[in-house]
């Protein structure tokens, strides 16, 4: 029995630092999340070797392992650039990317885990104030958003592309021009609405008149040839054959044959 404390305590001691040094040991990395490893002793970050994937792992105490969120993200970023004339804009953009994955190991090695704020953030102003400075304020507040847009993306993937960050998509969300600029492009365009509209009422006026004069051209046209056909021979058969169906009608009446050379009725005759 005095022997059972002086076992005991090793044992006990050895328990306590298995603790630790699991405790030490174990990592454990989130859905959407990669590891880089660190090794102490071993010639630092780990490049050639793919991260760490999700779930538990058990490292070296005496490594370190740098968790890096590898999901698509969205940051969101506000900025004052210059048109092509000059004039202040401000440009609100969100920019989707994430690291590539193969690559965290570089990217933790050359750019820290502060790579958004080092070199995409710097990247996209960059892009930003060079797209912009071609367009005027009008190109920016009407016809040019989805252009600048594009532009603002491939400008900054150029710049990111051997960066180690993999750039999904760049959403211009707002151009914000000086008040005094944005009131009168308003009203420029509110003009050539008004002057298009003013436009079109007068082409389909126009188009109108062409319909009726060529509607009456027609009219006259066809009774200019019915004019020509009506011979007299013609018109005294045309009669002949009214007394005929005048004759024939069961109606009560008095057909007064006209007293002129045709011999029509006097409402036919020429008399």
């Amino acid at each position: 029995m005095d022997k059972l404390p002086k076992v005991a305590l090793p044992f006990i001691i050895g328990v306590i630092v298995l603790v630790i040094i699991l405790t030490k040991s174990a990592v454990t990395i989130g859905s959407g999340e990669a590891g880089v490893l660190y090794k102490t002793f071993g010639g630092g970050v780990v490049t050639d070797e793919p991260p760490l994937g999700e779930g538990f792992h058990i490292v070296a105490p005496w490594n370190k392992v740098y968790v890096y969120e590898v999901r698509q993200q969205e940051r969101l970023e506000k900025m004052n650039v210059l048109s092509s004339n000059g004039l202040d804009i401000k440009l609100e953009a969100s920019v989707w990317f994430q690291p590539m994955y193969n690559e965290l190991g570089k990217l933790h090695q050359e750019k820290s885990e502060q790579y958004i704020d080092r070199v995409l953030l710097p990247a996209i102003r960059s892009a930003a104030r060079s797209v912009v400075g071609r367009y005027t304020p009008e190109q920016l507040y009407s016809s040019k958003r989805d252009a600048i847009q594009q532009e603002i993306f491939e400008e900054t993937q150029k710049i990111v592309d051997d960066q180690y960050i993999q750039l999904n998509e760049v959403l211009v969300r707002d151009v914000t021009l000086p008040p005094t600029i944005k009131d009168a492009i308003e009203r420029k365009l509110k003009q050539e609405q008004e002057s298009l509209e003013y436009e079109f009422r007068l082409v389909t006026a126009a188009k109108e008149a062409d319909k009726v004069r060529i509607e009456a051209q027609g009219k006259a046209d066809a009774n200019r040839i019915l004019s020509a056909s009506l011979t007299d021979k013609i018109l005294q058969d045309k009669g002949i054959d009214a007394t005929i169906k005048l004759s024939e009608s069961p109606n009560s009446k008095v057909i007064v044959i006209g007293s002129g050379d045709s011999g029509m009725p006097i409402i036919l005759g020429n008399q």
